[in-house]
């Protein structure tokens, strides 16, 4: 059975916290937005994160109904987690945790690990100037997806596109200047810190 932890708080915060206040609870999350991972692929993208600590936390999400485990079809035969749709509407909270901490990124620490789709969530406010679509964003340290719908929802996942209607090649420089709203993306097209090709617009 999972821990019992709780601030025992009539409160809504308090409650929230409860279910994801824990360290590591929140960028299990930020990984599980990009879609389903395998426990092998979280622990590689989660450096510093211990087996054992990884496998407490994902039970203890399973049992506040923000993660599922499912089987994957043959020839995979893998598991995978993915978010529940209570966990999924975490997006908008590490939106504005992404937001009010890009002030404060800097430059990469010597310690510091960098993963391409970590700049995922804090270039949504961006691409958004572009309206309703799919860009496929490029870095020196990897590459990323953010699709915008129409009626404003946001997501993002990891890798190439199956058919993107964009195309951005930047650095982490110019997205530290984006997501802290220092730059807009026309302004860094614009100065030539970032390259955007568009293509013809998905439906």
């Amino acid at each position: 059975m999972p821990r019992r932890r709780s601030y025992d708080q009539h409160c809504a915060a308090a409650r929230a916290l409860d279910a994801v206040g824990d360290r590591w609870t929140l960028l299990i999350v930020r990984e599980l937005l990009a879609g389903p991972r395998r426990y092998t692929d979280l622990h590689a993208d989660l450096p510093g994160v211990s087996t054992d600590m990884l496998a407490g936390r994902l039970k203890d999400m399973e049992a506040a109904d923000l993660v599922t485990r499912r089987r994957l079809p043959p020839p995979a035969s893998a598991y995978v987690y993915e978010l529940t749709d209570r966990g999924g509407a975490l997006l908008p909270v590490l939106r504005a945790l992404a937001e009010w901490g890009a002030p404060a990124l800097g430059e990469p620490r010597p310690t510091d690990a960098v993963r391409a789709h970590w700049f995922a969530i804090p270039l949504l406010r961006a691409l958004e100037e572009r309206g309703p679509g799919i860009t496929h964003v490029t870095l020196d340290e990897g590459e990323f997806h953010v699709r915008i719908g129409s009626d404003g929802t946001a997501a993002y996942g990891d890798g190439p596109a199956e058919a993107a209607d964009a195309f951005l090649r930047t650095d982490t420089a110019t997205c530290r200047a984006l997501a802290s709203g220092e730059l807009t993306l026309a302004e860094a097209v614009t100065t030539g810190r970032a390259e955007l090709e568009e293509t013809l617009r998905v439906p």
